[in-house]
């Protein structure tokens, strides 16, 4: 992936990096953004919904940072080392180069890497030419800056301690501290070292310091850690480095004590600078996973799709049928279904973008469109995995059944508004999914099932997408019934094989999507003033969205434009290959970062049009 120059170390003035100016490390049950200055400006610890320590991308002041970088002017590149999720910041200045490697260890079954499951962040700073001054500043604010700390001395560091959490920071170099912070000034010649290790102690007594020889060690297990999972994908294709790049992002968003995977490991980065549109995707959607699962099965990898589908099928063995069905849209990643939405008045919000919202109110809602989305994964589990068992059929059928009961409801929708339900398109096309795909798993497996019950409602649900949900004033599918809105959801519907991409109804509304919701390859979801969400305010183009867009136009035989949109689309990613939820009308990435569903949409887009492209 290429590189990007950030010149300066003091962010040029700004107290905000743009989002794209970062990178992303994780162990499978957090992470951590670093930006290409050097400093850590996101981390929440033991785990990816946990109250933040580091915190700065959310309030300059009061977030808390962890600042590492040449104390004079530099240029900065950074690029993940090749296979991995390990981080480099490269860091050229008149007096040399010098590289930091971020890196959080993965615990294993066996090596170095084992004795890391406390969450230990290691950053690793190598002179590489000439002499250099680093400086930096380990600034943590518990409890999303809100809960004060004490810090005390221990050997070779100092433990920084909220009473609910401590945070053991060890250093190969002097630290200095002023009792609230710590902070270094050292220089290192060329093939000099230096180390910082910061360990979640979680109720753990401080492990010893990690010596240079240590970091080595971790550092090599972590590397080979990655390049032994990402080295199982069968993508031979034509955008080999992007896909493996999107895989191995979608990786870091799991979390490997259940298999749920977050939808973005970040909250209330805003979808509009100044904007309210600031929610908290830390959570595990239902929609989002069940499509992650789909794009890692492609690329080869089926333990990940193993650990959702048991996830799953504990979620519907302890749920009741409750008012928005037996399922939620999201869950957290521990399973639980607690998920109140609260804003944190003291946080600015990044750039001013408040509020600062944890939780998320959406969990409440019904969204339909969640069991098309899961059984439609589950088919291709059964088909690209391993066979279903008799215990995940039995949940499928009580689904399917209550799907069949149920399709005819209005909902909140797959865009989760909040102006009221309505009968969405979408959410009746994923019904139908839900039915179909069932029926398909039945009749190759010959399993029990009542598909001549299932087929009437499937085929009822049919009928009613082609009456209600066609315009005939905009020669088009559109969002809902009884009105006239675009919604680029509905470009899944020849995806789902509900519709050939041939037929002329696709074809006039793929020409009207188009027409307007298109800017260049960059796909609006819908007009937010037209729809009447219920949220307000503008919004980005939806990345998702661009690559539904690119994949349409490949299942449509367009495949110069389909091509050009995707490659286009390749453009907006960060220096590291990485997306936001949204891409601002001046090609700004915005919304929470990086964000799983534009890498799953990506993933998928490139295989397709891979395979038309022959």
């Amino acid at each position: 992936m290429g590189s990007a120059g950030a010149p300066g170390s003091a962010r040029d003035g700004c107290r905000y990096l743009p989002i794209a100016e970062h990178g992303l490390i994780g162990d499978l049950r957090t992470v951590a953004l670093v930006g290409t200055d050097g400093t850590i400006d996101w981390y929440c610890c033991p785990s990816f919904d946990s109250p933040s320590v580091f915190g700065a991308v959310l309030d300059a002041d009061r977030g808390g940072r962890f600042e590492l970088a040449a104390t004079g002017p530099a240029t900065t590149k950074q690029f993940y080392f090749p296979d991995t999720n390990v981080l480099i910041t490269r860091m050229l200045t008149e007096e040399g180069v010098s590289e930091i490697q971020d890196f959080m260890p993965v615990a294993t079954d066996a090596g170095p890497a084992a004795e890391a499951v406390g969450h230990r962040l290691i950053r690793r700073v190598l002179c590489v030419r000439g002499t250099m001054t680093f400086r930096a500043a380990i600034a943590p604010r518990f409890g999303y800056g809100a809960v004060p700390h004490a810090l005390r001395p221990i050997a070779n560091g100092v433990l920084f301690d909220s009473g609910e959490l401590s945070l053991a920071l060890s250093s190969s170099v002097a630290l200095e501290d002023d009792g609230q912070d710590a902070s270094a000034r050292f220089t290192l010649d060329q093939g000099q070292t230096a180390v910082f290790v910061l360990d979640c102690l979680d109720g753990r007594i401080p492990r010893p310091m990690c010596s240079l020889g240590q970091a080595e060690d971790l550092f090599t297990e972590t590397v080979a850690f990655w390049r032994r999972w990402v080295g199982q994908s069968r993508y031979r294709g034509r955008w080999r480095e992007m896909v493996h790049r999107s895989a191995l992002t979608l990786k870091l968003l799991t979390y490997a004590p259940t298999g749920a995977m977050v939808a973005a490991p970040t909250t209330s980065l805003p979808e509009r600078i100044g904007g309210n549109r600031n929610w908290d995707y830390r959570y595990l959607w239902v929609r989002d996973a069940a499509f992650c699962v789909y794009a890692l099965l492609r690329l080869g990898f089926t333990s990940e799709a193993e650990a959702f589908m048991g996830f799953l099928t504990e979620r519907v063995r302890q749920g009741t049928i409750g008012p928005s069905g037996p399922l939620q849209i999201m869950y957290g990643i521990d399973g639980r279904t607690d998920l109140p939405e609260r804003e944190l008045a003291h946080l600015e919000g990044y750039r001013g973008s408040a509020p600062v919202r944890v939780g998320n109110g959406a969990a409440e809602q019904l969204q339909l469109d969640i069991y098309g989305a899961l059984i439609d994964s589950i088919y291709l589990y059964d088909k690209w995995g391993r066979p279903i068992s008799s215990d995940h059929w039995e949940a499928v059928c009580a689904l399917v059944d209550w799907v069949c009961e149920h399709w005819d409801r209005p909902d909140e929708g797959v865009w989760e508004t909040r102006g009221g339900r309505r009968n969405f398109l979408y959410s009746r096309l994923m019904c139908w999914v839900a039915i179909e795909r069932a029926m398909r798993i039945a009749r190759r497996r010959g399993l029990p099932a009542d598909v001549n019950r299932w087929g009437r409602q499937r085929d009822a649900i049919y009928h009613r997408i082609m009456d209600k949900g066609w315009s005939v004033h905009r020669q088009a599918f559109v969002q809902h019934e009884d009105d006239d809105v675009l919604d680029a959801a509905v470009l899944m519907m020849p995806m789902t094989k509900f519709i050939a991409p041939t037929d002329p109804k696709w074809l006039s509304t793929l020409d009207a999507l188009t027409e307007q919701l298109v800017s260049d390859s960059l796909v609006h979801r819908y007009d937010p003033l037209a729809s009447r969400d219920g949220v307000g305010g503008e919004e980005g183009t939806f990345s998702i969205c661009s690559f539904w867009y690119v994949e349409a136009l490949t299942r449509a035989g367009r495949l110069d434009d389909a091509r050009l949109a995707f490659e286009k689309m390749l453009t907006y990613a960060n220096h590291l290959g990485l997306y936001a939820e949204e891409i601002s009308h001046a090609g700004e990435q915005l919304g929470n970062f990086p964000q799983a569903f534009t890498h799953l949409a990506l993933i998928s887009a490139a295989f397709n049009l891979d395979r038309e492209l022959g």
